[in-house]
């Protein structure tokens, strides 16, 4: 299979590298030596049997009773042709016999009850069909069902470095729109060649006496057109792998389009045009990407398919011309063309089926890329506890890091302290690294040198659980749940997400009180225009929901990157006049371009280059100088 992520140990916490195919597209347009082309037909083999397990696991967890229903229906479906075919076969030669012995009565009997046992293989081949379709659509949709779950579950797992890199977006979306499905799809496939296995072997022993080169013709007819299959099988599968960052462009523009967050300025800057055009540039080149494939594929199925035709028409007439010498019957007429067409059918279904299960394992490797996946910020084995509340607080010692995929550093020998009911404001121009400073502290990255240190032990002794619990955070691309007010408050401490008193008391902290009461059905009115009755807030009313739910989680340490961007000058300057009360006993980290809110601050520390270049109180860096003085001075001279 193929990983997207290098599994070099020291290669750990630098992200992604592009996926790459561990086997070279198959270019019609420059063929592989015959040996080359063999010798990948069993390695594809061995890499299909080798995902059939995995495979098996999936639908069996889904529900162990549907796999056992289509492990049956399979072996019944095997025997019925053959069934039905004989049955058939005997049926006519009694008519045949009857009529020659003048219709007498046990020749009469006869007939009727292989006419009747005819009806009824008919009938109970339909009403099986029936019941195995209902079985296999149901374990179709449990299947989806847990693949979908299973995604979800582990990407809840995985570090943020996974979500900050575009080659990790293209294995998601690829295990998300291929994956549910193929799971069972390539297990019906496996049961369908036992199945066509079974009709296989006994048809070709029913035909034993009519000559051994007709059972060669019919197995030898099949291979060319399963060949031609399993060669474009692998290069739809190719062409998919290559399509996909551009389908996610695709899926982006469509998003763009019809979302209201960006539906107001798409309508007034005209861009509407722009980002359809973009999706269809990409659409026509897909669809004749795809047609040329789809031409390919299936003129060369049709060309390789008439030697299966001709095998098939030149058996019938000379089965037919065996039956006017008398030499077989006219139910041998019938049981042997039909026995040559399922000796046919089954065997192209078995060579079919090997295609068709490499081609679903391709696309299942891209699920198992995915679950293979693992994050490399984990809880310790033996966390230590963490003690609550807080009496020494936070320390980053001498800290170093670089984002995935990057050369220069975000932080660089960065060192500071913050004491228990402490507030202090990290100021710097953009890039500067403030906002990497929260991801290290909240350990959605851990540094590549130095150490966090929270109440004098590294950060990375504790459950992350516990220092989550520990942390209340609001950043800058807060996010705007669509359920109701009271559960975008208190998502924030998900246990209290019920108790009313403690949502309105952190919706008053926030100033999000006086709005929420007065909207449609109060706390329970949905928020957002994507479902019924949803209420649309404005930015800054949004914002203060956002604020409140870092409220509701009653952490230990609040974390609040630019808390107040979106609202007004008069309900910033209340939140923050309140801030020491609101935070009383609490450690706060809060980030800040408004000179006016970080003047607040018990102390400040300056950014510059992911070094910290100044710190101290507002009045003690004014005196200094420097880029703070420098930064304060030019934002109040837009006041003056």
């Amino acid at each position: 299979m193929i990983s997207p992520f290098p599994s070099d140990p020291s290669r750990r916490g630098r992200g992604p590298t592009p996926p790459t195919p561990s086997t070279p597209p198959d270019d019609p347009d420059d063929p592989l030596p015959a040996a080359e082309r063999l010798k990948r037909w069993w390695r594809n083999a061995g890499t299909t049997m080798a995902s059939l397990p995995r495979a098996m696991r999936l639908v069996w967890g889904a529900h162990r009773g549907y796999t056992v229903g289509m492990a049956i229906f399979s072996i019944v479906f095997g025997i019925l042709p053959t069934a039905t075919a004989w049955v058939s076969k005997l049926l006519i030669d009694g008519v045949v016999a009857a009529v020659d012995g003048d219709a007498r009565a046990d020749l009469v009997d006869r007939v009727v009850w292989l006419g009747v046992l005819q009806f009824g293989l008919f009938v109970g081949t339909a009403l099986l069909q029936t019941v195995r379709n209902i079985n296999q659509q149901a374990l179709q949709e449990l299947t989806a069902r847990k693949v979908q779950l299973l995604i979800m579950e582990h990407a809840n797992r995985l570090d943020l470095r996974f979500f900050e890199n575009p080659a990790f977006y293209d294995s998601l979306q690829q295990a998300q729109r291929e994956a549910s499905r193929r799971p069972v799809t390539m297990i019906e496939q496996l049961f369908g060649l036992a199945r066509s296995a079974i009709t296989f072997v006994s048809m070709i022993a029913l035909m034993s006496s009519l000559g051994p080169w007709v059972a060669v013709a019919a197995l030898l007819a099949p291979i060319p057109s399963f060949i031609a299959s399993s060669r474009y099988g692998w290069q739809g599968y190719q062409m998919s792998r290559r399509q996909s960052p551009d389908r996610r462009r695709m899926a982006y523009y469509l998003d763009l389009l019809t979302r209201d967050t960006y539906n107001k300025e798409i309508k007034l800057f005209g861009l509407g045009g722009h980002f359809i055009d973009r999706w269809r540039a990409i659409a026509d080149r897909f669809y004749l990407e795809n047609r040329t494939l789809v031409r390919r594929r299936y003129l060369m199925a049709f060309a390789l398919g008439s030697l299966t035709t001709i095998v098939t028409s030149g058996t019938f007439l000379y089965v037919a011309l065996q039956a006017v010498r008398r030499r077989l019957t006219l139910g041998d007429l019938t049981f042997y063309s039909q026995a040559v067409g399922q000796v046919q059918s089954s065997f192209s279904s078995i060579l079919g089926g090997l295609s068709d299960m490499y081609e679903n394992s391709l696309y299942l490797g891209t699920l198992y890329d995915f679950l293979d996946h693992e994050p490399d910020i984990r809880s310790p084995e033996h966390p230590r506890p963490l003690h609550l509340p807080l009496r020494e607080g936070v320390e980053f010692r001498d800290v170093t890091f670089t984002y995935p995929g990057k050369t220069e550093p975000a932080l660089q020998n960065v060192s500071f302290r913050i004491g228990p009911d402490e507030a202090v404001a990290l100021v710097g121009q953009n890039g500067a690294g403030k906002t990497t400073i929260v991801k290290l502290l909240t350990r959605l990255y851990d540094p590549d040198e130095g150490q966090i240190l929270l109440e004098g032990h590294d950060v990375r002794a504790y459950a992350l659980a516990d220092v989550h619990g520990a942390i209340g955070v609001i950043f800058q691309d807060y996010v705007t749940y669509f359920f109701s007010a009271r559960e975008n408050i208190g998502l924030g401490r998900l246990e209290a997400v019920d108790d009313r008193a403690r949502v309105e008391d952190a919706a008053a902290k926030s100033g999000a009180a006086g709005f929420i009461e007065k909207l449609p059905k109060g706390y329970e009115t949905t928020l957002g225009r994507w479902f019924d009755e949803g209420y649309q807030l404005s930015g800054g009313e949004w914002q203060k929901v956002a604020l409140a739910r870092a409220f509701m989680r009653d952490a230990e340490i609040l974390i609040l990157d630019e808390p107040t961007a979106s609202l007004d000058a008069r309900a910033e300057h209340e939140i923050f006049t309140r801030m020491k009360e609101l935070t009383q006993g609490k450690m706060t980290l809060f980030i800040s371009h408004r000179f006016s809110t970080v003047r607040l601050a018990d102390r400040i520390l300056v950014l510059e280059h992911g070094t910290i270049t100044e710190q101290g109180t507002h009045d003690e860096l004014l005196a200094a100088g420097g880029l703070y003085a420098e930064l304060f001075n030019l934002q109040a001279e837009a006041y003056r």
